[in-house]
């Protein structure tokens, strides 16, 4: 029975600290006001998948063919605030390719040529700060007018560093409940004008 207990907390220990990949597959046409995405663990395991299209009532989320979720602009700000990831999250790969028309004309060629520079300044930088990550970019020009993108990004964490985020989030969510709860009490027990 001993012997079963730390064979059990050695490889739950070792779950625990064992990495988890996280990859998202995108690739989104700018004419078809589309952009499709998968989720995947480790590349092969796929978590879930979709596309999704910016209407006038926000940005809409298909999940399947009958499942959509609306996300409204003015939503989004809170958001980001609310899913703010923590720096045990690391990024570890950045892969696009950009497609653009205007093969042929001098405008196409100086717009692929700065866009070109510009990914490789700003994966330059970010390859000094984190060195371990995996950058690649390209642009390719077409004859027909177009704008697709392609990308595939990766992120790196493990069951503490999750374990921790969650509990971030509960912890925030159960002192805002406390602090609801507080001022409603307080609220509660204030005279009516009547009584006063």
């Amino acid at each position: 029975m001993g012997e079963f207990f730390v064979y059990s907390l050695f490889f739950g220990t070792l779950l625990f600290l064992f990495p988890i990949f996280v990859y998202l597959d995108a690739y989104a046409d700018v004419a078809e006001n589309k952009c499709y995405f998968s989720l995947s663990l480790f590349k092969y395991l796929k978590v879930f998948g979709g596309y999704l299209q910016f209407k006038k009532e926000g940005i809409v989320f298909h999940l399947t063919k009958k499942k959509a979720v609306i996300l409204p602009y003015r939503q989004i700000a809170p958001m980001r605030k609310k899913f703010e990831i923590t720096k045990g999250f690391q990024l570890t790969r950045f892969h696009q390719i950009v497609e653009s028309g205007g093969e042929g004309s001098p405008a196409g060629v100086l717009f692929a040529s700065a866009l070109q520079v510009l990914s490789g300044q700003t994966f330059s930088v970010m390859q000094t700060l984190h060195p371990f990550l995996s950058l690649k970019n390209g642009v390719l020009l077409r004859e027909e007018r177009t704008f697709k993108i392609t990308l595939q990004a990766a992120t790196v964490f493990n069951g503490l560093i999750l374990s921790i985020a969650i509990g971030k989030k509960l912890l925030e969510a159960f002192l805002k409940w406390i602090r609801k709860k507080r001022s409603t009490a307080s609220w509660k027990k204030q005279p009516s004008s009547s009584q006063a």
